[in-house]
């Protein structure tokens, strides 16, 4: 058994995927827009897993886009606790958190052990920053700041 893709809805594309890819700085690998069935498949990787993920040995996250329908209106989506998370690890917790927030990102649980941090995407979707390797040296602001909302 492979792990191959995590997928997540959205009902607003370029929005979902300014997030990811502009923001967070994921890559996208592959795009398929399904006429028939009138919807958009976007797949994207890490960077780290980018050399791998054409050759699909790396795991994506499958974006997926159901098309308006024949009177312009989207679905409506909710999320459910029962999903959990997307997880990435990053080389500098505190420089990954900054750069987000510069992009006006708002980090919902800072880095105040400087090894975890949670943001959340367009789509209400939680996700975990781990640092790699053991947690870095306490700093500030992130030991100071308060948790904003839930994740």
């Amino acid at each position: 058994m492979k792990y191959l893709h995590s997928m997540i809805r959205t009902s607003n594309l370029d929005k979902t995927l300014d997030f990811y890819v502009n923001k967070l700085g994921l890559i996208e690998v592959k795009r398929y827009d399904n006429q028939v069935g009138k919807f958009t498949l976007v797949f994207l990787c890490a960077s780290d897993d980018y050399k791998n993920a054409k050759n699909s040995k790396s795991p994506l996250i499958e974006i997926t886009y159901n098309w308006p329908n024949h009177e312009g209106n989207t679905e409506e989506l909710d999320t459910g606790r029962s999903f959990g998370h997307i997880a990435f690890r990053v080389k500098n917790i505190y420089e990954t958190c900054d750069r987000l927030m510069k992009k006006n990102i708002t980090i919902n649980r800072p880095p105040k052990d400087g090894y975890m941090a949670f943001i959340k995407s367009p789509d209400n979707i939680s996700i975990e920053l781990l640092q790699e390797g053991e947690p870095l040296k306490l700093k500030e602001p992130w030991v100071s700041m308060k948790n904003i909302g839930s994740w």
